[in-house]
This record gives C-alpha cells, sequence and structure tokens, in this order.
C-alpha cells in the first residue's frame, strides 16, 4: 500500500485520551467555580456572518478572522465574476460574493449579538459563561495557536463596578484551584484615552492603544517608532513615554497610582478612570486573594470594543503570554441595534493554562 502523506492544519492540534482528561479537569475547574458566582451557560454557532464580526477588533484583530468561502465559487457562470470579486478581496475589500460568513474570532461578539437578538427575553443584569473553541488566523508559535478554546463569563445590563470586583474574584478563584500563582493586571481605558488627549488628541486613542498593546512582543524602541509612523510627533511620544515610564513601579499600587494622579491631575477623563481603578483595588483587598492584582499602565488589550476597565492575567513562574484577559464594554449591543446596555466580561486561555500545568507539573 502506497504511503499517504497527512497531517494538520498549521496552529491545530489533536488530543488523545490523557490530554482530553487534563483538559477537561480545566474545563470543569473553571466552570464549577463561574456556576459557584450563579453564571448560565450559553453555546452561540461556530461561524457569524461575516458582517457580524468585521469592524468590531480593529484593523489588526479584523485581518486575523477566518472568512469561509461561499458555495458554488466553481461554477463555470461565476467564474468571471468570482475572480474579479477575488481581485477586491487581494486589495483589502470585503465581497459578499466571496465570502459571507467566517468562524468566530472570539466569545463576546457573538454573545453582544446573542443579547441584542433576545433583549427581550432576559432578565438583567445576565451573567453568562460560555466554553468554546475559537479561531484566529495568527502566526502559530509557542501558546499561540489558530484553534483554540476560551472559557467566557460575561455581565451585562449593570454598570456597577462591584462586577469588576467579582470578575477578578472569579480569577483569583480558579488560579487559586488550580494551584497557578498569577498575576491579575487591571487598567483603564479611560487612562489611554486621557493619555490621548495630552498626547496627539481623541482621534488618536486607537493609535496609541494599538502601539502600546504591542509593548511586550517588540519593546518601547519599536513602539515610539510605530507611534512616529501613525502620525505622533516626538513631543507627542515624549509624553507617552513618560506615561509608560510609570510602569518600573509595577508591582506598587500606590507608588503607580500615585504618578498617573501626577500626569492626569487636570483630566477628567483619567480621574475617572483612576477612580474605577482605586474602587477595585478597594474592594479586592478585602478579600483574601493569593493572586497579586498589581496597577499595569502598559496594558492596552487592541480590542476597539472596550470602554473602561481592563484586565489580564500572566502566570508568575511561567514565560507566556497572558492565559486571561478581558473588561468592560458598555455599548457592545449598540453595534447591533440595541443600545445602552452596558457589560462587563473574563475570558480565560485554556490552551495556555494547559501549557502552564504541563510546564510545571501541576495536573493531580
Amino acid at each position: 500500500m502506497a504511503k499517504v502523506n497527512v497531517s494538520l492544519p498549521q496552529g491545530t492540534r489533536d488530543f488523545g485520551p490523557d490530554t482530553v482528561r487534563k483538559r477537561n479537569y480545566i474545563f470543569n475547574t473553571i466552570r464549577s467555580v463561574f456556576e459557584l458566582y450563579g453564571f448560565e451557560p450559553l453555546e452561540t454557532p461556530a461561524m457569524e456572518n461575516l458582517d457580524t464580526l468585521m469592524g468590531k477588533y480593529g484593523d489588526e484583530g479584523d485581518k486575523l478572522i477566518f472568512k469561509i468561502l461561499n458555495n458554488g465559487l466553481d461554477r463555470p457562470e461565476k467564474e468571471k465574476q468570482a475572480r474579479d470579486d477575488f481581485e477586491k478581496i487581494l486589495a483589502g475589500k470585503n465581497v459578499a460574493g466571496i465570502t459571507e460568513r467566517a468562524l468566530k474570532y472570539d466569545l463576546t461578539i457573538p454573545f453582544a449579538r446573542y443579547v441584542a437578538m433576545n433583549y427581550n427575553k432576559l432578565s438583567f443584569p445576565f451573567k453568562r459563561y460560555q466554553v468554546q473553541p475559537v479561531w484566529r488566523a495568527d502566526k502559530p508559535q509557542r501558546g499561540r495557536y489558530r484553534e483554540f478554546y476560551q472559557c467566557d463569563a460575561d455581565i451585562v445590563g449593570s454598570n456597577a463596578l462591584l462586577n469588576e470586583v467579582e470578575l477578578a474574584s472569579i480569577y483569583a478563584t480558579v488560579f487559586e484551584k488550580l494551584k497557578i500563582n498569577v498575576e491579575i493586571k487591571i487598567n483603564s481605558r479611560k487612562l489611554l484615552s486621557a493619555l490621548a488627549e495630552i498626547s496627539g488628541g481623541l482621534d488618536k486613542m486607537m493609535d496609541i492603544t494599538i502601539a502600546i498593546d504591542k509593548l511586550d512582543k517588540v519593546g518601547l524602541e519599536k513602539v515610539k517608532l510605530e507611534l512616529n509612523g501613525r502620525g505622533l510627533n516626538n513631543k507627542q511620544v515624549v509624553i507617552i513615554d513618560k506615561y509608560l515610564a510609570i510602569a518600573e513601579y509595577s508591582g506598587d499600587n500606590k507608588m503607580v497610582m500615585d504618578e498617573l494622579k501626577k500626569l492626569f491631575v487636570e483630566n477628567a477623563s483619567g480621574n475617572e478612570g483612576l477612580k474605577d481603578l482605586q474602587f477595585i483595588l478597594d474592594n479586592t483587598g478585602q478579600l483574601a486573594f493569593t493572586s497579586k492584582i498589581l496597577v499595569d499602565p502598559t496594558l492596552a488589550r487592541g480590542l476597539n470594543y472596550y470602554t473602561g476597565t481592563i484586565f489580564e492575567v500572566k502566570a508568575a513562574d511561567v514565560k507566556m503570554g497572558s492565559i486571561g484577559g478581558g473588561g468592560r464594554y458598555d455599548d457592545l449591543t449598540g453595534l447591533f441595534g440595541v443600545p445602552g446596555v452596558p457589560g462587563v466580561g473574563i475570558s480565560f486561555g485554556v490552551d495556555r493554562i494547559y501549557d502552564v500545568m504541563e510546564e510545571l507539573d501541576l495536573f493531580p
């Protein structure tokens, strides 16, 4: 019999029985904590209409969406139109004649679509959790896959900051159960908005956020070059550099907060963001966490839809990307015709959590 060469698509994996059992241990631990805090389960389809997803993640995120080709493009009568449409695709345009659907990039936008479609049936605040795979056309590397699972918990219909405290508690509880030593980093998009106001103008906020979000990957000097490339002059970049330098005090929340107060002393958005962060620090400080909660000015999270507090979780004992993240999005359902529904949510990166637990030999 001739040998057949078979392989997996890049960025995907098979899981044997032993691996599945270990992954289920993680899933079950996370689910048990979600349900302990009163969250209800939800599932959405693997694919969404392309216009549901596009434009929600910023330019960088939109490039990573896996688009699904329409059926019937190989029919002779459609050949010329398909060729013309593919030329438009190569020019960076979206063409319904070629693709109208895509694999979901995350669980948050499909959840917002679900809330908008079922708004009159839901009781608010609505607390849901979701454990499903997502897909991103990213460059595969250690801890980064093209198909991976997210475990999300979101609260919509309430703008109370106690929701952020509850979600931080969920992070702490889950990672204590998994015996992973973590740092839960927090920041506010209101501070990034304030930074844009005092450096380049509000119209530069996304440019600044996207550049800062790459700091861990490319380093400070390349971030500065990118800021220049996005139209900020050297004087404006100096202000941003001063803001980023506050991260040198990371680990000392009081010092970080004091320095941020000096920088944003006369800025309303900055002061509002600092007030939010202080509330979270004060209220989580009353809880018996072993996990550290740290204010990190360099935390940006490049997704377009965040409006307030943002989270990121890093494993303290392993060199790995974030194993959790999230934040507040106060009008995400407005993108689907239902404005005024505030929300906040977090996500666990199960695949990276698995890698951390394997490396540290933490599975029971």
